[in-house]
């Protein structure tokens, strides 16, 4: 049946409703675009489909950077979070991140009203069947349903859909996660446009009720008291807070585990692909870890008007009736009753290698990808991917400066360039450990790397952006011993207490953070040496082979890009350094007016 073309053209079409597609649609409609927000299934935008939570280590410095810069996790997560805390207090600034659980539904409903009243972005229900180019230059999507949407840009966001497949026990079935259809074309597609098509695995616990638990039997978590936002723009948290509950894993309950590993699809032979290694499922625990004689659980509800518990680090995919008896087994768990049970899922995604720093494709101009599509794991990875996505397609079509951040500005800069440069081989989740400069990306001066350039964008209220130059200034002359004069209700939500302590943190870590802007330096001197897009690796003489075929498969814009390439050694960037060092020469003198005829 041929296509039948929608009236309506697009600037942007985002396909994928989740985490990244939400804060993709909003970026690029909120910068001036005609947008189109394509989905499955208009019912379960933003679903928290794993942990209701936001943040965590190096994740949380990611959200508040995110809402730094105009997008909407922050501020979603103040208004529906029931249990904030700030972990790693008791270590240096450089590592204390934010975290939150949320109610799910909450959640979920928030963001999608935010996106359905967004102006200038339409939401519409169908799957993307196919990417629809001509050349090598998307127009548009066609749907299963035979529609036609025309675009200028489109930003794919696809989750764990494309192919998804889920696994309990040796049971196995077709979904993007439970209870959802797998989007079984679109991945075809991928493949015939010239993509590079690979599979991933992740998971999820099970959740039990509430009801069935045993709380005086655990240990009480409480959270922050007061809570502290997330958000830049957020006063307080004005939602009522719950209680998270720990207890742990035992030898018996690593014992039924070790006796049902024939009817585990991970050690069964029945799922091939690697699943995230810091977030592994307990089979994978107890396996690999046989000298822990526990492991820690954390029981976290899933909100207010709902018994579900989501018993975080009790990732399964073995049968139902094992589940059972080991979540049974478990302190506190001895009569709980499963509301759902754990799997695991496989799916498709495209190795990010194949992505530029904007997170537009290679292959096909004007196509983004965003999110577990390249190879990611996590709400927050996806998001700021969505929004980075969004945010370039928008600035694409617009004729402005893309939206590129360097290793040492954000820790979304650190993903993105990990993504695109050194690709993934396993779900990539996002650590502190991963950025050189983590000292200067911090979550609590997240406002005065970012916000200016979210102010610019267009995405930040310039009444906020005013009241934050205030606090800029007012952090500035403490650090300079200098007082305030300052009203509080002017500077509103930053506040003179913050404007304190950020100025001691600044003071504490001073000659540590001159030290690391000196690095910086050096560093940055690398990527202001810019490789052309169509260097000839293969030709270039002292280069290892290894070499010449990562760099050519890449293809870095720059030669600390290039330095970055896993298999790229010192001396292959200084050959590159010399090459191209001639080859600016050699464009010097080609470039130079022919020399005057001598006059007698």
């Amino acid at each position: 049946m041929s296509a039948h073309l929608y009236p309506k053209s697009y600037d942007v079409i985002v396909v994928g409703a989740g985490h990244a597609g939400a804060e993709a649609a909003l970026a690029a409609s909120r910068l001036g675009c005609e947008t189109l927000l394509l989905t499955q299934n208009l019912d379960t935008i933003a679903q928290m489909s794993c942990n209701p939570s936001i943040g965590g280590i190096a994740k949380g410095q990611m959200v508040r950077e995110l809402d730094a810069l105009g997008g909407e996790m922050a501020k979603n997560t103040d208004a529906t979070g029931l249990h904030f805390k700030t972990l790693n207090t008791g270590k240096g600034a450089a590592v204390r991140s934010p975290r939150a659980q949320c109610d799910k539904k909450a959640y979920q409903f928030r963001m999608k009203e935010v996106v359905e009243s967004q102006e200038r972005l339409d939401v519409k229900q169908d799957e993307a069947a196919r990417a629809w180019t001509s050349g090598s230059r998307v127009r548009g999507i066609e749907t299963k349903r035979g529609v036609r949407y025309e675009a200028r840009a489109v930003v794919l966001t696809t989750g764990t859909f494309l192919k998804g497949m889920a696994h309990v026990g040796l049971h196995s079935y077709s979904g993007g996660r439970a209870s959802d259809p797998a989007a079984e074309l679109l991945s075809d597609d991928l493949r015939a446009l010239g993509f590079s098509v690979d599979r991933m695995k992740t998971g999820t616990p099970m959740r039990v009720n509430a009801r069935s638990v045993d709380f005086s039997a655990c240990e009480p978590q409480p959270g922050d008291d007061p809570p502290v936002p997330f958000s830049h723009f957020s006063e307080r948290i004005e939602t009522t807070q719950l209680l998270c509950w720990l207890t742990h894993t035992n030898d018996l309950t690593h014992r039924i585990i070790q006796d049902n590993l024939d009817r585990s699809p991970l050690y069964s032979g029945k799922i091939k692909s690697i699943g995230p290694r810091y977030c592994p499922s307990i089979e994978d625990k107890v396996v690999k870890f046989p000298h822990h004689r526990r492991h820690l659980l954390f029981l976290e509800p899933e909100g207010w008007r709902t018994r579900e518990i989501y018993v975080n680090g009790l990732f399964t995919s073995l049968p139902e009736d094992v589940q059972l008896t080991l979540v049974r087994s478990i302190r506190g768990l001895e009569k709980a009753e499963l509301m759902r049970p754990g799997y695991a899922i496989e799916y498709d995604f495209c190795p990010p290698t194949q992505l530029k720093p904007t997170l537009e494709t290679k292959a096909v101009e004007h196509l983004y990808f965003a999110g577990q599509l390249n190879g990611t794991t996590g709400y927050e990875e996806a998001a700021v991917q969505g929004f980075v996505a969004g945010a370039n397609a928008a600035l694409k079509l617009q004729g402005r400066e893309p939206l590129v951040f360097g290793r040492d500005e954000a820790y979304i800069g650190v993903l993105i360039d990990d993504l695109v440069t050194k690709g993934v081989d396993e779900p990539y989740r996002m650590f502190t450990a991963r950025a050189e400069h983590r000292l200067l990306l911090r979550s609590d001066n997240a406002d005065l790397r970012l916000l200016e350039r979210g102010a610019a964008l267009g995405l930040v209220p310039l009444e906020m952006r005013d009241r934050f130059r205030r606090y800029r200034a007012l952090v500035e002359a403490k650090l300079a011993g200098g007082g305030a004069d300052e009203d509080e209700d002017a500077l509103r939500p930053w506040t003179l207490a913050k404007a304190e302590a950020q100025a001691e943190i600044q003071s504490y870590y001073a000659q540590y953070i001159v030290r690391e802007r000196r690095m910086v330096e050096r560093l940055r001197r690398l990527d202001q040496v810019a490789i052309p897009e169509s260097y000839p690796y293969a030709e270039t003489l002292g280069l290892l082979n290894e070499a010449k075929q990562k760099l050519d498969r890449v293809r870095p814009r720059t030669l600390g890009q290039a330095a970055r390439v896993p298999g790229v050694t010192p001396a292959d960037i200084q050959v590159l350094m010399i090459q191209l060092e001639k080859r600016r020469r050699s464009r010097r003198l080609e470039s130079a007016p022919a020399c005057a005829p001598l006059v007698p």
